[in-house]
């Protein structure tokens, strides 16, 4: 195992060459008929110990997507999941930056050299930064100063699928780079799920080809939770267990749907003081029924 260290934007994370004789390196990965011969990795190395699902889909999504999306990580995440995906333009980002807002552990898989000058799409520098500083992983099989080409993202799809236990494929079109990673699921023995969508979007026709062809529905979290023998019974009684406090259940009846929302929001539709409002939010922080997000936003545990 050797490290090298960045100077650039994202210096204090050195990359790190792993080879499949390491102990740091992933099981399932070597498990795969086309495994890479190196990772380069940036940030926490037990992730790739961890109990990971992956989530992909279209770069050009929906409202619906984006909703499913961000609803899904949310649970995902709190039953101990790692979400894996490609810090891609559209879903592949909005399961990151969900991942992170809700305070879970990412990886991202990319196409390109994991250095600050090639990481690949580049407006998403920002998004790695915070995967990075929220305790998250950023790896490649390219080495540092490697630009991403075309044929580099179907290979890396190999990746995000051989990390994970199942991959989500929430939207995605005829020739979406999702339906390669869930070609790739199959080949790998892993579970490929899929969000159903509507017979007229677009966005739709690659994961309702999937359903149609055996891939499993998931109408919601609980659909993949329970697959792998989650109990998420009891975790859902625990969300929704009421307190004696009309003030603190107005507040969690609000945020019961799992959706990060901000101070201001919560006293517009709940109608409380500001003041009030705010030692609430304090109370159920400090109680762990609701996560501070940063930047003024809560959700519920």
């Amino acid at each position: 195992m050797k490290t090298f260290v960045s100077f650039f934007l994202m210096s204090d994370f050195s990359i790190t060459e792993l080879q499949p004789e390491d102990k740091a390196w992933p099981k399932l990965l070597s498990e795969i008929p086309d495994p890479p011969k190196k990772l380069y990795c940036r940030g926490n190395l037990e992730l790739l110990q961890s109990e990971c699902f992956g989530i992909v889909g279209s770069r050009k999504y929906t409202s619906y997507g984006q909703e499913a999306t961000q609803s899904i990580v949310g649970s995902l995440i709190d039953v101990g999941f790692t979400i894996v995906s490609g810090l891609a333009l559209g879903i592949d980002g909005i399961a990151h930056q969900t991942t992170v807002e809700f305070g879970g552990k990412t990886i991202a898989v990319l196409g390109s050299g994991i250095d600050d000058k090639t990481i690949y799409p580049s407006n998403h520098i920002r998004l790695a930064t915070e995967i990075l500083k929220k305790d998250g992983l950023i790896i490649s099989e390219y080495p540092a100063g490697f630009r991403a080409t075309e044929w580099t993202f179907p290979q890396r799809n190999r990746i995000i699928s051989g990390l994970s236990r199942g991959i989500l494929v929430v939207e995605a079109d005829q020739s979406s780079g999702a339906l390669i990673t869930a070609q790739y699921a199959l080949e790998q023995n892993r579970d490929v799920f899929a969000i159903p969508g509507s017979i007229f979007s677009a966005k739709s026709i690659g994961p309702n080809s999937l359903i149609r062809n055996g891939a499993k529905l998931v109408a919601s979290a609980r659909d993949i939770i329970n697959e792998y023998g989650y109990d998420q019974e009891s975790f859902n009684k625990k969300q929704q267990t009421a307190t004696n406090d009309p003030t603190e259940n107005k507040i969690l009846e609000l945020l019961n749907d799992g959706t990060a929302m901000s101070v201001d929001r919560i006293v517009e539709l709940s109608d409380i003081q500001v003041p009030k409002a705010m030692a609430t939010l304090s109370i159920l922080e400090i109680t762990g029924r609701i996560k501070n997000l940063g930047n003024g936003k809560y959700r519920r545990k």
